[in-house]
């Protein structure tokens, strides 16, 4: 099973002190992670980050700051965010070291991406929502607060792991390996395009009927998130969105 490294992105999001981003390119580097992607930072570049990265400053000058996380998540065959506490997103949660298993098979047919968010609110439920899975560091409950450079070390620690343990011929548990001709999984920008033609889609059917569809569109991107759907299978799911937007069309014009 081949590794690729630039495959295992470390995403920050909104990340408002400069000297977070420098100590997470630390501990990425001790653990031989080179792909930081950041997300709208507050301050950045700034000399802070530079000074706490301590000789990690290469991962920071090629460090791409994105304008939303869509932008990050480019390309990502599965992502995972971090949360420190239960959300009102359900999604799989998954431990430190079953999310670095996951990640790192994903990451020989593509990139993935491994989220963090703001200091004091971590990722939004919007962001959350763009996730496969999430994780939690079992943390003390009784002190549960974690920076965000520890949490990054911790879950770089658990990638590292994983990819040694790949590297050795174990295949990691988790996502079965995919047959050999099999469509590679779809990308989080291909989903996001679904999402958007799905919506548009039930709005030309009126699907709903005058009722809020936020609901209905959450829970259908959970069902798709856990399918796992190929390239191949979105393109498939569009074309049928597309033909019922056709009938669709034929309905009211029959019916002007």
């Amino acid at each position: 099973m081949s590794i690729e490294a630039n495959n295992l992105r470390i995403v920050l999001v909104g990340t408002q002190h400069p000297g977070n981003i420098g100590s997470a390119a630390r501990a990425m580097k001790t653990m031989g992670l080179s792909a930081l992607h950041l997300v709208a930072p507050e301050r950045f570049p700034d000399p802070e980050a530079v000074a706490l990265a301590a000789g990690a400053d290469d991962l920071l000058a090629a460090a791409p700051v994105h304008g939303d996380l869509l932008q990050a998540l480019a390309g990502c065959r599965l992502v995972v965010g971090t949360s420190a506490r239960r959300r009102t997103v359900p999604l799989p949660e998954l431990s430190p070291r079953e999310a670095a298993r996951q990640l790192v098979q994903a990451s020989a047919e593509g990139p993935v991406a491994l989220l963090f968010g703001r200091e004091r609110t971590g990722l939004e439920n919007e962001e959350l929502q763009r996730c496969h899975a999430s994780v939690c560091i079992p943390t003390d409950p009784g002190f549960a607060s974690l920076n965000i450079a520890a949490a990054v070390q911790v879950l770089a620690y658990e990638l590292r792991l994983a990819v040694l343990e790949a590297a050795g011929g174990q295949l990691p548990v988790g996502r079965p390996a995919p047959a050999p001709d099999a469509e590679p999984p779809a990308t989080a920008d291909e989903l996001e395009r679904l999402f958007g033609h799905l919506a548009e889609a039930l709005d030309d059917i009126d699907f709903h009927k005058g009722r809020a569809p936020e609901m209905v569109m959450a829970r259908l991107r959970r069902l798709y998130l856990r399918a796992g759907l190929d390239s191949r299978e979105v393109k498939i799911l569009r074309g049928i969105l597309s033909e019922a937007q056709r009938m669709a069309r034929l309905a009211r014009a029959a019916g002007a």
